[in-house]
Formats: C-alpha cells, structure tokens, sequence
C-alpha cells in the first residue's frame, strides 16, 4: 500500500514537474516571438478614421537627377512602417554608393541600367578587362609599394558582380549592403521604392537613415531630414543633440573618420583620403560621368545574364543546392505580360513576386505585386491576410475603395499616376479601372502576402454553403446561388454592362 502510494504521488510530481517546464518553455517561446514582433507592433499606431491618395512633398534635385520623398510621418506611412521615395537618374547619371538601415524593395518604372550590389564577404570575382591576367597568381595581385602607381596605369581590376536592370524589375535590397546604380542609357531612369522601417531586420529606430559611401548630401537634403526629426521628436531632444545632427547628417561617413587613421588603414596619402570624405563635393547624391564608366562595357547582355541566371537555377535545382547568399538573385522582372501569374481575356493580369519565386525576399520579409486592368474592369474586392500594402500607380486612373473595420469606409475616390495610398492589413479594397486602364505596383510588408478575395471563384463566400448563406443574408436560394457563381474568374474580372 506504502509503495502505491510512493509510487503515485512520485507520478504526480514528475507530471507536475513537466507541465511546470513545458508552460515554462512556452512562455519563453512566446516571448521570444513578442520581442521578435515588438518593434513592429509598437511602431504602428492604425488608428486610421481616412486614407488619402499621397504625392510626394519635398524634392530635392542633384547634378544628374532628381529625389522625391513621401511624408514619413505621414499616419498611412506610421502604420505601414514603411518610407518611400521616387528617383530620377539622368543619362550617364551615377548614384552614389549607400546604404540603409533597413530592406528595400525598388521598382524600375522606365529606363533601364546597371547596379552595383557591395555584398560583404562575396568574393571579387569579376574582371573589367585586361582578361588574359586572369589565372595569375593571387600573391602577385597584392599590391606593394612600387606596384600601386602601375596597378592604377592598367592593371586588371576586380569587383563583385555587376547586374543589368530595366523596366519593370523589382529589386531587393538588404539592409546593410551598399549599392550603387549607373544609367547607361539614353533615356531617364525612374524608380519607386521602399524602406520598411518596421521590419525587424532593423534594430535602430523606426526613422529611415541611409549612409553614405562617397559625396556630401547638399544642405537642402540636411535641413529637410533634419526637420523631418524635429516633428518626430516633438522638441525632446535638446539644441545641442539638434544642431549636432543637423552638422553631421548627409556627410559620408568617411568624414566622421580622423584622416590619419584613414591613411592608414587604406595605406594612401592623405590627400586621397580628404577626397574620400567628398567635404567639398556639392555634386549632389547623383553625380554626372561624363564619359560613362568603361566596366559596363565586360559585362554580360540581359539576353546571356538571363540566360546564364537560368542555367545556374536549374542546374541547382538538379543538384538539390540552395542558393548561397553570394550567389541569390536580388531582381526578378514582373513587368512582362507572359510571366502574369493570373490573366483574365478583357480583365487583366496579375504578377507576383514572393519569397518562392525571389528566394532573397525570405531574408527581408517583403513582396510585390504588379497590376494591370483594361478598360473598366476591375479587382475583386478583397483583403489582405497578412501584410499592409503600399499600391503606387504607373499608369491610367482607377475608383478605389478601401474599408475598415466595422464597415466604414475610409478611401473613396481616383487614384492616379504617380500616387501613393496604403492598404492597411485586414482593410477590404476594390479597385476599378477607368476608360484609359490602370496600371500599378504594390509593395507588402510580408515574404508571401496573401489575399482572401470577396467575389470569385476563389471567395469567402463561394467557399460557404449555399444554406449558410442564405440565412446570414437573408436570401433566397436562387439569390445564394447567383451570388456565388456569377463570377467564375479568380481575382481579376471583365467588364460587365448589365447587372444580374
């Protein structure tokens, strides 16, 4: 009797002891998942009672282009957590190397070009020219101190991998790797993108801030972002934190650097470091080469860089490898008609790029979306599961809907070429296009956004049955009926002149 009830209460204990350690570990997960979600959710304040349709408000011009930015305090902007900003790079235009705080996704509107990812730790494999120096020892291309004046009079150079990009590509870029874009073009480049500032991939704060490799940001662009803290500060900091601010932004973050250490670590003169930190460089963050950079010339065409994108793909997939870091594609072009992922005769197409097509885009937590709509048709109306999503609009002009919770809606009205609105998670939207189409691209806060559409073969309320409806909308069964498969289209629908 002695030993059952020994025995027992010894159960007892262990099933308490692994119900106290199983809760324990729970807890420890959930707050793990918190403070993974934390920065995110506290950023985001979506009381939203009204969305409007946002255009740029400040603009600041460089020697070869142009910079426009959306109000990052803007409440759509606060509760997406994102920032946006449209660039202008004129032929032979050089963007200056920089770097943000936070993942990018960008959107080649027009024009096409070339861009330079600074991938830390990838190998600087390509060569410029000079090409039969390549199976040359690599002590040899250390430089000494009687060989860097020959090196720079026409030596090989080499660089990490260079990228064509044109319209209709999306790019993403991770936060912290520094790139660089050159229009070799004849036409003007015009991009959209954006920061998401709310992913958790940044770890500073929910304001944009971007580092700069070369140049000196002109005064216009300081006193811009510089007021931009003043209004999210709201006077708490002090005119000392202020003004040292103001001196310190927009510089190259070389020129925080003493030039002696610089000297040193670069082993140059002082003299090229004082270029280096660009103090007197007013070119602007978009700088004009006049002769154009030579090293467009080695690389491949966006025919054969396609083609050999596609061969490593599948010769990957054959192999059973993951993409390595070094070796994933940062572009995917969803401007095309034929890569549309749905197509309605009469309606439109539909593309998507997530993280199972774009593989990066699983690091940085983002996608997008590109749409085009004929004339009067129009997109089911429908939510968006999982992400908020930031539609800026290429082309043509559409009514908009967009409703909130408990019904009431929050946007009404056209929204036109070059406007921003934001599509908070959960709201409902349907957009119709007017008698000249509509063209647009979204970007969502999450690697594979989902939708749940109202209307369609694919809805929630085809997905009901046909009694349930009835009785939650007081219908008759002919009317469920109808109400359920008048619409055979997945998400995209043709104009109709007559209602049924």
């Amino acid at each position: 009797m002695a030993k059952s009830y020994v025995l027992s209460l010894s159960l007892c204990l262990l099933f308490l002891f692994h119900g106290c350690l199983s809760t324990q570990q729970q807890k420890q997960h959930q707050g793990q998942t918190q403070s993974q979600h934390q920065f995110r959710g506290e950023q985001r304040q979506c009381r939203i009672d009204n969305l409007d349709a946002l255009e740029p408000t400040h603009q600041i011009e460089a020697e070869a282009g142009l910079i426009e930015y959306w109000d990052e305090n803007n409440e759509q902007f606060q509760c997406a957590g994102v920032t946006a900003c449209r660039i202008t790079v004129q032929p032979k235009g050089l963007s200056l190397p920089a770097y943000y705080n936070s993942p990018k996704l960008i959107y080649i509107v027009k024009g096409k070009g070339v861009l330079g990812l600074l991938v830390p730790g990838c190998p600087e494999t390509f060569h410029s020219f000079d090409h039969s120096r390549q199976s040359e020892d690599q002590e040899s291309r250390r430089p000494s101190s009687k060989d860097q004046d020959s090196r720079s009079q026409g030596h090989e150079d080499v660089h990490q991998k260079l990228r064509r990009v044109k319209k209709g590509d999306i790019i993403a870029i991770p936060n912290g790797v520094a790139y660089w874009f050159f229009n070799d073009g004849d036409t003007p480049v015009v991009a959209v993108g954006i920061a998401d500032t709310g992913n958790n991939l940044n770890q500073l704060d929910d304001r944009i801030r971007k580092f700069y490799l070369a140049g000196n940001v002109q005064e216009q662009e300081q006193q811009h972002h510089h007021h931009q803290q003043q209004q999210q500060q709201r006077g708490s900091s002090s005119s000392g934190r202020e003004k040292a601010e103001e001196e310190s932004f927009g510089n190259n973050i070389f020129s925080g650097f003493d030039a002696e250490l610089l000297a040193q670590a670069f082993g140059v003169e002082k003299e090229t470091v004082r270029k280096l930190q660009g103090k007197n460089d007013e070119r602007g963050r978009i700088i004009h080469v006049e002769e154009g950079l030579q090293v467009i010339r080695s690389i491949s065409s966006e025919e054969e860089e396609e083609q050999q994108e596609q061969q490593r793909q599948n010769q990957m997939k054959a192999n059973g490898l993951e993409e390595s870091f070094c070796n994933m594609r940062f572009r995917q072009n969803i401007g095309k008609a034929t890569s549309a992922d749905v197509y309605t005769p009469f309606g439109g197409r539909v593309t998507n790029v997530n993280s199972q097509s774009l593989p990066i885009l699983s690091f940085l937590d983002l996608s997008a979306e590109r749409g085009y709509l004929y004339k009067n048709s129009m997109m089911s109306p429908h939510w968006n599961m999982n992400a908020h999503s930031v539609i800026y609009v290429l082309n043509g002009e559409a009514r908009v809907q967009i409703v909130a919770n408990y019904g009431q809606a929050v946007f009404d009205g056209q929204l036109r070429e070059g406007q921003i609105v934001i599509i908070p998670q959960n709201f409902a939207v349907v957009k119709q296009a007017a008698d000249n189409g509509f063209e647009w691209v979204s970007f969502k806060t999450s690697d594979n956004a989902m939708k749940s559409p109202l209307a369609g073969r694919a809805s929630a309320i085809r997905a009901m049955p046909e009694e349930v409806l009835v009785n939650v909308y007081q219908i008759s069964n002919e009317e469920a009926k109808r109400l359920k498969f008048n619409r055979d289209e997945l998400i995209v629908f043709g104009p109709r002149s007559e209602s049924y």
